[in-house]
């Protein structure tokens, strides 16, 4: 890998990928309100309790409390790490990936999407 992604880059991928797009592609999604549910992917269930908010691009299952945008869904659902589901989006989106150029910048944030994600 050449460095980190750009701040710009991330923020492009995530305006291009509609979380109920992506996710719809991988569960059947019902209508309920504002938002969509199904049966969550992470864990059984008889009846739904895994919720998709279009208005603040999140997922939340009820059940067993695992949440995110849609760069974590990706990761969790398939299994593969930040970087890969980065690159998943962007293929899907059709667009480049772009890096950071500046070490420091890079270490800084690694070190803090590191805690972010230690954090959730």
């Amino acid at each position: 890998m050449a460095g980190l992604f750009s701040s710009a880059t991330l923020e492009q991928i995530r305006a291009a990928s509609d979380i109920v797009d992506v996710i719809g592609s991988y569960l059947p999604l019902k209508r309920a309100g504002a938002n969509f549910v199904a049966l969550c992917p992470f864990h059984k269930e008889k009846t739904p309790s895994f919720n998709v908010n279009s208005h603040r691009q999140i997922f939340h299952c009820f059940g067993c409390h695992k949440g995110g945008d849609v760069f974590t869904f990706v990761q969790e659902y398939e299994n593969i790490t930040f970087p890969e589901a980065v690159r998943r989006l962007a293929e899907r989106a059709h667009l480049p990936l772009e890096f950071e150029k500046d070490p420091g910048q890079q270490k800084s944030r690694f070190l803090k999407e590191t805690l972010s994600r230690a954090t959730i």
